[in-house]
């Protein structure tokens, strides 16, 4: 019986990871509808306990309750681990599925993609997970010290308290999932620069994907020598983060409850920081049920592409929008094939970019519609609500709470599939290619 098991799992290792996901949350779950996970009396309900652990192993940052008030310490520890746990493996099991589908290549493919690459080494399996590893630890090590420092000086909380909240917001910023200790997220600091600037780099750093991240340290003063994923994840990322900062800061310039009361200074500031968080991390600074309806569609833009692939982000990634770009301009001019920065784009990049985008874009129309079924709240606020769901983003409106337990149900739902679905389709896809030994006739139907 070992031959078929073998077999079994070469070709649906994507099945092993959304296993492994399941565990975790119902793991998670457990842990949370113990009466020590709770600040009151009695343990929690199930879908709190469920949907808090989906939130933290999916690293989303939406919550139907208050963190804060609601869960004991131990029901806090529980989710910090919970993140750690969900991001560390997110990152590990995206770059390992990226070797498995190396594998898959030809000897001669596999060297062109490495020498390329620059990056990972073939069947180097203990160099990733430690390298993933070091610069999460180091990231998350750093953030605390500056977040300790800060809270501590300036804010007069106890030393270990401090430490305490600069270690889970550390955490949950690199791992972008949003969970924050304070009841109101991180309004309270909208116009401190370090700790929304601490927490910002934190994000990004965890959204870019850790092939970008080997590569930059070891070639940051070099972009000529780049490989095509890094240049397009880097610079699609500093256009996201401009565009976004520029957005939101014109949208809420004079908003009475947003930006309005703060000086110019601290609306850029705000302004910067909540463009960061729709890269999937769902902290914020502002709060977002009294933005106006334009600033909450250029949200949902942002939180639906999302970050960088085998990163902590969520989104359908930066490099499908980019990939979708490329072939929209390669149409436009009438090339035969995508060519970007002297490189040829393969079909198979193509085929998935379109069937990632296309199946996303399936699941939040079917899901909006759901929702509004299910609730009496407006398309606005639905759509943000999905969207943040799907893309693990974790930001809200204010509805989250307020949704009844089918809809709550549906945004676990979301959660899950959106944390795996990228993943696991694109190595799905890729490790279910074959050669096909022959052709069928050609005919051409009429498009547009």
């Amino acid at each position: 019986m070992r031959p078929p098991l073998r077999g079994f799992r070469l070709r649906h290792p994507a099945q092993l990871v959304a296993v492994a996901f399941a565990v975790g949350v119902a793991v998670g779950s457990a842990l949370l509808a113990l009466p020590v996970s709770r600040a009151g009396p009695g343990g929690a309900s199930l879908v709190e306990a469920v949907f808090t652990s989906t939130s933290a192993v999916c690293v989303t940052g939406l919550a139907i309750v208050d963190t804060p008030t609601y869960w004991s310490g131990f029901g806090e520890v529980v989710i910090l681990l919970l993140i750690q746990v969900g991001g560390f493996g997110i990152m590990t099991l995206a770059s390992l599925l990226g070797l498995l589908v190396a594998r898959r290549m030809g000897l001669r493919t596999r060297l062109t993609a490495q020498a390329e690459t620059k990056t990972l080494g073939l069947g180097d399996v203990r160099r990733v997970l430690l390298g993933v590893a070091g610069f999460s630890l180091a990231f998350e090590a750093v953030a605390t010290l500056v977040l300790t420092f800060r809270l501590a000086t300036t804010y007069d909380e106890p030393f270990g308290e401090a430490l305490y909240h600069a270690v889970f917001h550390a955490v949950s910023a690199f791992n972008n999932a949003g969970f924050s200790l304070y009841g109101d997220n991180l309004v309270r600091f909208a116009t401190d620069p370090v700790v929304s600037i601490t927490i910002a780099v934190a994000i990004i750093a965890g959204g870019l994907g850790f092939p970008v991240l080997f590569e930059l340290r070891r070639e940051l003063l070099t972009p000529s020598t780049w490989a095509l994923h890094t240049r397009i994840v880097v610079w699609i990322t500093l256009f996201l983060l401009l565009a976004g900062t520029v957005a939101v800061t014109a949208f809420e310039w004079s908003g009475p409850s947003t930006l309005g009361p703060l000086s110019i200074p601290g609306k850029l500031l705000a302004g910067f920081f909540q463009s960061v968080q729709p890269r999937t991390a769902g902290f914020n600074s502002l709060d977002y049920g009294e933005m106006n309806e334009t600033t909450w569609f250029v949200t949902d833009v942002l939180m639906f592409v999302g970050g960088g692939p085998a990163g902590t982000a969520g989104g359908i990634k930066v490099t499908t929008v980019a990939v979708l770009g490329y072939m929209i301009v390669a149409e436009v001019r009438g090339d035969p094939t995508v060519h970007v920065h002297n490189r040829r784009l393969p079909d198979g990049a193509q085929r998935q970019a379109l069937a990632v985008a296309l199946l996303a874009i399936a699941v939040v129309i079917a899901s909006t519609l759901t929702l509004l079924a299910l609730s009496d709240h407006n398309l606005d606020r639905v759509l943000f609500e999905v969207i943040s769901a799907f893309s693990t983003v974790g930001l809200t409106t204010g509805i989250t709470a307020d949704l009844p337990t089918s809809g709550q149900t549906l945004l676990i739902v979301l959660m899950f599939l959106g944390r795996l679905g990228t993943i696991t389709l694109v190595s799905a896809l890729a490790l279910r290619a074959r050669p096909i030994l022959y052709r069928l006739p050609e005919e051409r139907p009429i498009i547009g």
